[in-house]
């Protein structure tokens, strides 16, 4: 049933974060219904596409939902979409979005059908601007930080990481506020800034101190790790791996098996500094690189790599996302948060559930993403509680759709 079974919760979305947070929620057993424009919302072909133009982004971020596809330029569209988000219950009232619009959806004039209604809202930037991670990231000076040393270009990172970071402060917020509203009775509107959410991030990783108090500024390091020491070495094989000795059981490991006790002995002599402090590591990490990439150059992983794991040393291959999912056993149906699914007009493939488990409580197997307009008559009939009748009518009328059989389209 999942750990949030019974919670009902209304999203209206597109691209990352807020369908990542309904998306969450739904993994947790919560009935997330989606709503979108009858033709789709403005993700519903987003890339990745299959070679048919199904959106594979679309069908990874639904998960688990059901979909309601409606005219939300008619007026009587809007009055459903309303009713469904204010809909009674003391496990409803929940919505979130990423779709500002006032004079119908917005937190005020919804509240005044339900008080206690709980809304997360995220936009963009503070003053409501339009914000999304390639704007937010070089705005903020990640990308002048990223790269390989010594370049002067920088590099956008193809992680959306504030969007996926905003998508799970969206579900703490909603859940926040649902305890308010079980403690207290009251509602609350959240308001939740994409730029925000990276601007703290970088206050809080002590980069915005960095600047202010030291008055440096990161420049960057290649694939070096910050504050410490990490570095990728190419090996015998071709193969490149990353070594990371980040606390002192991992450095001590690293030394020990790569048997250069003597050699960073030596350079300690030479820098007058103990390597055993991090610091230290990363201001002579060159120096450390010299003496550790002869090591790595004369053999292949397959000769190391079992005695780097049983000396603590954290590690990994690069790979690119195919051979991750070829090769890595945590992408697999090896992994119980993975299993493989059949979505509708795209096939069969592995699809994960929920990365949390909580005690007592099963595991939940993964579920398909809904087709566009799926569950339609079922969710006018049981949230909005329309009749039969009335149901009908609105099919007639154009102004709601029923999930059609997958097409074949054309990628574009």
């Amino acid at each position: 049933m999942g750990i949030l079974s019974g919670m009902r919760v209304v999203e209206g979305s597109a691209f990352v974060a807020v369908p990542l947070a309904g998306m969450t929620l739904a993994q947790m057993g919560a009935d997330v219904i989606r709503f979108d424009r009858l033709e789709g919302g403005l993700d519903a072909g987003r890339w990745p596409v299959t070679k048919d133009g199904r959106s594979l982004f679309w069908a990874g971020l639904n998960k688990g939902k059901r979909s309601i596809a409606i005219d939300m330029r008619h007026p009587r569209g809007r009055e459903i979409i309303s009713e469904i988000i204010t809909a009674p219950g003391e496990d409803a009232g929940l919505f979130i979005t990423n779709l500002r619009v006032r004079g119908w959806m917005d937190h005020e004039t919804l509240s005044a059908r339900r008080p206690d209604l709980c809304t997360v809202t995220l936009s963009g930037d503070r003053h409501g601007r339009p914000a999304v991670d390639y704007t937010v990231n070089p705005a903020l000076g990640f990308p002048d930080a990223t790269g390989p040393a010594g370049s002067a270009d920088p590099v956008a990172h193809v992680l959306p990481a504030w969007d996926c970071i905003a998508g799970n402060l969206v579900v703490t917020a909603l859940l926040a506020a649902e305890r308010k509203r079980l403690r207290h009775g009251r509602g609350s509107a959240v308001e939740i800034a994409l730029k925000d959410v990276a601007a703290a991030m970088l206050g809080h990783l002590g980069i915005i101190g960095e600047v202010e108090v030291n008055g440096t500024v990161r420049e960057k390091s290649g694939n070096a790790l910050y504050g410490a020491y990490g570095q990728d070495f190419v090996c015998a094989d071709g193969e490149r791996v990353m070594v990371i000795g980040l606390t002192d059981r991992q450095w001590r490991g690293l030394v020990e098996v790569t048997g250069t006790s003597e050699a960073m002995a030596a350079l300690e002599g030479r820098v007058g500094e103990s390597l055993s402090d991090e610091g230290a590591r990363w201001r002579h990490r060159a120096a450390i690189t010299e003496v550790l990439r002869p090591w790595f150059a004369a053999r292949r992983v397959n000769a190391f790599g079992r005695a780097l794991d049983a000396a603590g040393v954290t590690w990994s291959m690069f790979r690119d996302f195919g051979r991750a999912v070829a090769e890595d056993p945590d992408l697999s149906p090896a992994n119980p948060m993975f299993s493989r699914v059949e979505q509708p007009g795209i096939g069969t493939y592995r699809v994960p559930g929920a990365p949390m488990v909580f005690s007592g409580d099963p595991r939940e197997a993964a579920v398909r993403a809904p087709l566009l307009g799926e569950h339609t008559e079922a969710i006018l009939g049981d949230v909005a509680r329309l009749t039969d009748g009335e149901i009908a009518s609105l099919f007639d009328a154009g102004i709601v759709r029923r999930a059609m059989p997958p097409e074949r389209r054309m990628a574009s």
